[in-house]
């Protein structure tokens, strides 16, 4: 049950932002921006970093919600399990591998992380966009990370949030609510 009494029993997010549309309907914005605009980084790497990230702080609401959003975008079913055990050996593509190890590091001790960690994901191929993006990505999980523990949320059923991943790929990060739908 929700900290917050006047919250329904199967609260999350959602409901937060509906009742606040002030605040988060500009937080939909920019969270459509950041996942779903340009990027060197692809929609499902993108859904991949902000569940890893999740995960890795430990996180399962938000780990469960986007793993369920990565595999919408085609991402192969499992992979953040394999990411969360061990980056190395998980089957993605390795130019991500060394942007991973920045982002745990990130989502885990922020203060730890250095130049070197930098210039791996620089050796990679990656460039000062895509590090931004996965920066702002793992801010983004830790940010939904203090909602949903703060309002003390029930863990997501997987169902629904398969049911959710499917409504993002298709109206995006604003028009999933309906209190900030823009017109097509």
């Amino acid at each position: 049950m929700p900290f917050i009494k006047s919250l329904p029993e199967n609260a999350g997010p959602p409901a937060v932002f509906k009742q606040y549309p002030d605040i988060y309907g500009p937080y939909s914005e920019m969270s459509q921006a950041l996942m779903n605009g340009p990027s060197p980084l692809s929609n499902g790497e993108r859904e991949v970093i902000l569940a890893f990230a999740a995960g890795a702080m430990g996180c399962g609401f938000v780990l469960t919600g986007h793993s369920e959003a990565a595999y919408a975008w085609g991402v192969e079913r499992g992979t953040l399990d394999r990411l969360l055990e061990d980056i190395d050996s998980a089957p993605i593509d390795d130019k991500l591998k060394p942007l991973l190890h920045y982002v745990r590091k990130l989502a885990v001790d922020p203060n730890a992380v250095t130049q070197a960690d930098v210039d791996a994901v620089f050796a990679a191929g990656w460039d000062e966009q895509a590090l931004h993006d996965a920066i702002a990505i793992t801010g983004r999980a830790a940010f939904m990370h203090r909602l949903v523990a703060g309002h003390g949320f029930n863990p997501l059923d997987p169902e629904v949030a398969k049911s959710h991943a499917a409504k993002r790929v298709e109206h995006g990060y604003v028009n999933i609510y309906s209190a900030f739908r823009k017109p097509r």
